[in-house]
C-alpha cells in the first residue's frame, strides 16, 4: 500500500485571499484579491494601486501593513502572517513621528 505524505502550505497552489482594506486615510474600504504567497509588501502595493495618488496623496515613503493590531515583516507571505478571507488590513505609510 503506498503511503500518503501531507503537504505542507508551501507545496500547495497559491490560493485566492480577497481582503477588505483600508490606505492611509482613505474613507473608503475596499476589497482587495491577493493569494496566499503573496508578500506583505505585495499586498501593501496592491492595496496603494487603487488608492495612492486617487483619493490618497502619494508619498515617498515604504508602507506598512497592519492585521489585528499587529504590524507585518513585509517578507512574510499572507499564509504566513496568518491572513484569512475578508480579514481586515490596514496599510500606512511608515513615516517617522509627526510626519503627518
Amino acid at each position: 500500500m503506498p503511503e500518503t505524505v501531507e503537504l505542507g502550505p508551501e507545496d500547495q497552489a497559491p490560493q485566492l485571499v480577497p481582503l477588505n482594506a483600508i490606505f492611509a486615510d482613505d474613507f473608503v474600504q475596499i476589497l482587495v484579491p491577493v493569494t496566499t504567497a503573496d508578500t506583505i509588501r505585495e499586498v501593501a502595493a496592491a492595496v496603494a494601486h487603487h488608492v495612492e495618488g486617487k483619493r490618497v496623496r502619494a508619498r515617498d515613503a515604504e508602507k506598512v501593513v497592519f492585521h489585528k493590531g499587529r504590524r507585518l515583516a513585509p517578507e512574510l507571505t499572507v499564509a504566513e502572517a496568518g491572513i484569512g478571507p475578508l480579514d481586515h488590513v490596514r496599510v500606512e505609510y511608515d513615516l517617522p513621528e509627526g510626519a503627518r
